[in-house]
């Protein structure tokens, strides 16, 4: 039987740990980056309610977009989630999404 037609349990077990974990880091990073400049563009536009919660779905399904492509198609062999760990984008970066989006929002609307 080939490694390829392996189980899911043998193929995550082809994965190196220390680089599992540093993909998982910089994965978290670029999620948080993108959420923050989401939420400053939310912000400076002004966008309120589900315009704002738009931006961030479309900033999350864009970043995810732009990973799988870096990936070469197969998020699979870099991180152990796949394409879910692509697309999902965290508890943390919500709030980070809402913190930034209502702190530019304050900054540049307070006045209108």
């Amino acid at each position: 039987m080939s490694a390829t037609a392996a189980s899911p349990e043998a193929a995550a077990q082809l994965l190196f740990p220390p680089n599992v974990q540093y993909n998982g880091s910089r994965l978290y990073t670029i999620k948080f980056l993108s959420s923050c400049f989401a939420g400053a563009v939310a912000g400076v536009l002004g966008l309120e309610n589900t315009l704002g919660f738009a931006l961030f779905i479309l900033s999350t399904l864009f970043t995810a977009a732009c990973l799988y492509l870096k990936c070469k198609s197969r998020p699979g062999k870099y991180v152990p989630g796949g394409w879910w760990e692509l697309v999902n984008p965290g508890q943390e970066n919500i709030f980070s999404f809402v913190l930034v989006w209502t702190l530019f929002y304050g900054i540049v609307h307070v006045y209108d």
